[in-house]
């Protein structure tokens, strides 16, 4: 296949503009994949007590800049995450001791999404 000089650096571009797409698409598909799979992580390590606290555990998706990311939250009892996953005193005395459920999920899901993430941008998409 011949090209021209004067077609060579919009075949560059074009080529470069594709690949760039694919990654893009690639990893949008991985951190969507991932934060559905941490948001059910979570959810079912989580303390069950009545039950609604490991239900609410949602994600939403937004997006600033072109920017893309997911948000993991409780809806319905967001308030006492981190008194879950830390422990607390206790109003007479003592303490309860906290059910780490957020964090462990984390550090299992992510690296192995930053795994799959260079090995889409090392094939292209």
């Amino acid at each position: 296949m011949d090209i021209a000089i004067d077609n060579l650096a919009n075949k560059i571009t074009n080529a470069v503009r594709e690949y760039t797409q694919d990654v893009t698409k690639g990893i949008e598909r991985e951190i969507d994949q991932t934060s559905k799979q941490l948001t059910k992580d979570i959810s079912s390590n989580s303390p069950k007590d009545s039950g609604d606290y490991a239900k609410g555990w949602t994600r939403k998706k937004m997006s600033s800049g072109g920017t893309i990311r997911y948000v993991i939250y409780n809806k319905k009892k967001g308030s006492i995450s981190h008194l879950l996953e830390f422990g607390h005193a206790k109003r007479s005395g003592g303490r309860i001791s906290g059910k780490p459920h957020i964090r462990p999920s984390y550090d299992q899901e992510v690296p192995n999404m930053e795994n799959r993430i260079k090995a889409i941008i090392r094939n292209g998409g």
